[in-house]
C-alpha cells in the first residue's frame, strides 16, 4: 500500500494477474503436447495412443481426453466454490488459497509414477486455476477506474497466451532429450515456481474496495481508493464513489442469494447472468480450447505432419497467438465490447469453416494441408480480439455488486464445464469424424456477431455502479442496448447522470 496510482496497478498486474493466468494456459496445454513423449507413454501405458491401434488406440484416447480433462473438472469445481466463499473471505485469501491448490497440484503431476496420481494432481491444479480465473477477474475490475478497466482485465488472455506459447516452446526444447522423464517431469515442474508468486504477493496488495465496503469497512476502503486513484482525485469523488457504492448494497439489505435471479426483480438479473453464461460458452465452443490445447494433435495426425514439424507450428502458432493480444489491448477501450466480440466471432467461424473444407482433402494433398495450418493461425489471431479475456471483463461488468462473486464464479464454471466437453470429446471426434469436426465450431461461432448485435449492451466506459442504474430503468432488453450507445452526462471519471426525458425517449423508440 506504499504505491499509488498507476504504480499500483502496474504492481497489480505483475505480481497476481500475470502469473495466475500464466497458470491457466501453461496448466492447460501443457499435458496435450507431451502425449508423444517416450518416456511419459512408458510411465503412462493408459494413455499411449503412439504405440497402440485399433481398439486399444481408440481405448486410450477415451482414457487420455478423461485424464487432461479432469483439469478442467477441477476448474469447475474451483470457480463454482468462489460462489460461496468469495464474499465471505475476500478476494484476496480466495486468490491465495487458489495459487496454493496449483502448488500442490503441480508438485503431485511432476512427481507422478502413476496415471492416479497424475489424475489428481490435475485435478488439484484445476480447483486452483478455478478459483483464480473466478476471483482474478473481479478483483481487477472492482480495482480499476471505469477509463482503464478493459485494458487492465483483457490483459489476462495476453498472460493466458503467455502460458500456451511458453509450455509450447519447453515442450519442444526438452523433446530432444530421449531417454529419462527430464522431457516430461520439468515441463510439469516449472508452473510450481509461478505459483509461488501470487502466494506470498497478494497480501502485499490493496483489498477489493467494493468488497470493504461491503463488509463495513468504510475507512480501509476509503484508503484503498485514494490509493488507487491518481493524484489528482479530490476527496469529495472518493466520499461519491464510497456512497454510491453504500447506495447499491442499502437498496438489497435483505441480504444476498444467488436465488435472487430467478425471483421478480426489476434489476433483469436472469437477462444479466444469460449473457455471462453465454458469453462464456461462445468462449469455448467457437474452437479456441481445440486449437489451443490440441493444435500438435492436429497438425500430426490431422494433417499427417512429422512430430517435429507440429511441435514447431504449433508453438509457433500460440506465440502468434500471444501477440495477437495486443490488438485486444489496443482495440477494448476504443471501439468498445461489442466490437471486439462481433470481429472476434465472425473471423473464428470463417476460420473454422475454411478449416473444415481444407481437412476434407485427402492427406497427399499437400497445398490443402498448408492452408489449413494457415488458417489456425489466422484463427488465433481473431480469438484474442475479443474472447481471450475480454469475456471474463464483461461478465464482472454486467453483474450487479451484491452478486459479482457468485455470478462471476457461476458463468466462470460454465467456461469450464464447456471446455471439458472439448477436451473430453476432441481426440475422439478427431480421429472419427475428422473435417465434420469443424463445422460444429463454424455454426457455433457464427451466432456470436447475431446474438450480440442485439442483446448485449455496451459497457466500455461505464462505472458499475451505473451498469447497475442502466438495467433498473425499465427498458427492454433492446432499450437497454440502445441506450447504452447513447451519449450520456459524464464528469472525468466516468460517472454518469440519467435523465428521466432521456430513458423516456429511448423507451418510447424501442416501443
Amino acid at each position: 500500500m506504499a504505491l499509488h496510482g498507476h504504480t499500483l496497478s502496474l504492481a497489480q498486474l505483475i505480481l497476481v494477474v500475470c502469473p495466475a493466468f500464466f497458470l491457466f494456459g501453461y496448466n492447460q496445454a501443457g499435458v496435450g503436447g507431451l502425449v508423444s513423449v517416450k518416456d511419459w507413454t512408458t510411465t503412462f501405458p493408459e494413455i499411449d495412443t503412439i504405440h497402440t491401434s485399433g481398439a486399444v488406440k481408440s481405448h486410450n484416447l477415451t482414457v487420455q481426453g478423461v485424464v487432461i480433462s479432469t483439469f478442467t473438472l477441477g476448474a469447475l469445481v474451483g470457480s463454482l466454490s468462489c460462489s460461496l466463499i468469495g464474499d465471505i473471505l475476500g478476494r484476496r485469501k480466495v486468490i491465495f488459497a487458489g495459487s496454493l491448490g496449483t502448488l500442490i497440484g503441480e508438485a503431485l503431476c511432476c512427481s507422478s509414477f502413476g496415471l492416479a496420481q497424475l489424475i489428481v494432481g490435475r485435478l488439484i491444479i484445476g480447483i486452483g486455476i478455478g478459483m483464480l480465473s473466478g476471483t482474478v477477474p473481479v478483483w481487477q475490475s472492482e480495482c480499476s477506474s471505469a477509463h482503464n478497466r478493459g485494458k487492465h482485465v483483457v490483459l489476462d488472455g495476453l498472460f493466458i497466451s503467455a502460458g500456451y506459447a511458453i509450455t509450447s516452446w519447453v515442450n519442444l526444447g526438452l523433446y530432444q532429450v530421449k531417454t529419462g522423464s527430464v522431457a516430461w517431469r520439468v515441463p510439469l515442474a516449472i508452473p510450481g515456481f509461478i505459483s509461488l508468486i501470487p502466494m506470498f504477493s497478494i497480501f502485499f496488495l490493496p483489498e477489493s474496495p467494493r468488497w470493504l465496503v461491503q463488509k463495513g469497512r468504510l475507512e480501509q476502503a476509503r484508503t484503498t481508493l485514494v490509493s488507487l486513484s491518481d493524484a489528482s482525485v479530490r476527496p469529495e469523488d472518493v466520499n461519491g464513489d464510497i456512497a454510491a457504492i453504500q447506495s447499491t448494497l442499502e437498496n438489497h439489505s435483505r441480504g444476498v442469494s444467488i436465488m435472487d435471479i430467478w425471483r421478480p426483480n426489476d434489476e433483469k438479473l436472469l437477462f444479466r447472468f444469460a449473457l455471462c453464461i453465454m458469453l462464456q460458452f461462445y468462449q469455448q465452443m467457437s474452437g479456441g480450447n481445440l486449437i489451443s490445447v490440441y493444435a500438435p494433435v492436429i497438425f500430426e495426425d490431422n494433417l499427417r505432419m512429422t512430430s517435429m514439424m507440429s511441435r514447431i507450428l504449433a508453438a509457433a502458432t500460440l506465440s502468434w497467438k500471444f501477440l495477437s493480444c495486443l490488438v485486444a489491448f489496443y482495440c477494448i477501450d476504443r471501439f468498445g465490447r461489442r466490437v471486439v466480440f462481433i470481429v472476434s466471432g465472425s473471423g473464428m467461424s470463417l476460420c473454422m469453416l475454411a478449416l473444415a473444407i481444407t481437412t476434407s482433402f485427402p492427406h497427399t494433398n499437400k497445398p490443402a494441408s498448408i492452408i489449413s495450418a494457415l488458417f489456425i493461425f489466422l484463427f488465433n489471431f481473431f480469438i484474442p480480439i475479443g474472447f481471450l479475456g475480454a469475456n471474463f471483463l464483461y461478465c464482472t461488468e454486467v453483474a450487479p455488486l451484491r452478486l459479482r462473486v457468485a455470478m462471476a464464479s457461476i458463468s466462470t464454471a460454465n467456461h469450464w464445464l464447456w471446455n471439458f466437453v472439448v477436451t473430453m470429446i476432441t481426440p475422439v471426434a478427431i480421429n472419427n469424424i475428422g473435417y465434420q469436426y469443424y463445422i460444429v465450431y463454424a455454426v457455433i461461432g457464427a451466432c456470436i456477431p447475431i446474438s450480440v448485435y442485439f442483446l448485449y449492451p455496451e459497457t466500455m466506459g461505464w462505472k458499475l455502479e451505473d451498469l447497475d442504474i442502466l438495467f433498473k430503468q425499465g427498458l427492454s432488453i433492446r432499450g437497454i442496448v440502445r441506450s447504452s450507445y447513447r451519449p450520456r452526462n459524464c464528469d472525468a471519471e466516468g460517472r454518469v447522470s440519467f435523465e428521466k426525458s432521456e430513458v423516456e425517449e429511448v423507451e418510447h423508440k424501442d416501443l
